[in-house]
């Protein structure tokens, strides 16, 4: 009787899991390079004496789909989209190296470029200064140019060099900011190789439909797994009153 238990609890307990992920994924289905999580769960039996028929699921480690999104043109400079494999690198609050598709830049108040979230965009020096009243273009190996807004332009400045990477993926986790960081916490190289395209942001990569129906799919399991719990209860009640019998 208890092994039916074990199995539904257990069950249902990360299918809820699944959904506040799942859940997670829709609400971030418009966040620009946002990458879909994704949950994995594996059996494993319980330890002790005269449990090793029982068994119950435990989350194992979460994983992320680094497939690329769609590339959408907005032709704003300061936006940028990686195109294919790689990534950008950002300075965190801690002063940290962290990493992001997001490529949605602002200048503040001081010059410094910075992510929409007030995140200093690293350069290969480090953080990157614009200087005022020029109008910036960016390559696509990352190097920035400026023009002066006069009424007679200037000369071509370049200004810095985004840095852009791109580490091994299974070695990479997501930071409770969205963004993601190597497992060891060393900076990751530059990787001359990273391209990204100007005047265009990555959309995020998640499927709407895919999750929708992923959603209407766990509810029936949760379903399943209350249903199981509810016959253990009503077989427990009819053993007793069979014991109760005799």
């Amino acid at each position: 009787m208890d092994k039916l238990i074990y199995t539904a609890m257990s069950g249902s307990k990360y299918v809820l899991d699944q959904q506040a992920t799942n859940s997670h994924n829709l609400a971030n289905a418009s966040t620009t390079g946002f990458k879909a999580q994704i949950d994995s769960f594996r059996a494993v039996p319980v330890v002790g004496e005269g449990l090793s028929t029982r068994s119950y699921a435990v989350n194992t480690t979460s994983g992320t789909d680094f497939t690329p999104g769609a590339i959408q043109h907005t032709g704003r400079s300061l936006d940028v989209a990686v195109e294919g494999k790689g990534w950008l690198a950002v300075q965190t609050s801690s002063g940290a190296e962290a990493y992001t598709r997001n490529g949605s830049f602002k200048i503040n108040e001081n010059g410094v470029l910075q992510t929409a979230t007030g995140l200093n965009v690293m350069g290969d020096g480090g953080p990157i200064s614009i200087p005022p009243n020029v109008s910036i273009s960016i390559a696509a190996d990352g190097t920035i140019s400026s023009v002066n807004d006069g009424q007679v332009p200037g000369p071509t400045n370049m200004i810095g060099r985004l840095k852009l990477t791109n580490p091994d993926e299974r070695g990479m986790i997501r930071t409770e900011e969205g963004l993601f960081t190597n497992k060891d916490g060393r900076p990751a190289a530059a990787d001359s190789n990273v391209r990204v395209v100007n005047g265009a942001l990555e959309s995020s990569n998640v499927n709407v439909v895919e999750s929708m129906v992923n959603m209407i799919s766990l509810a029936r399991q949760f379903d399943v797994q209350m249903k199981l719990l509810q016959n253990a209860t009503e077989n427990d009640t009819k053993a007793a009153q069979l014991f109760n019998i005799n």
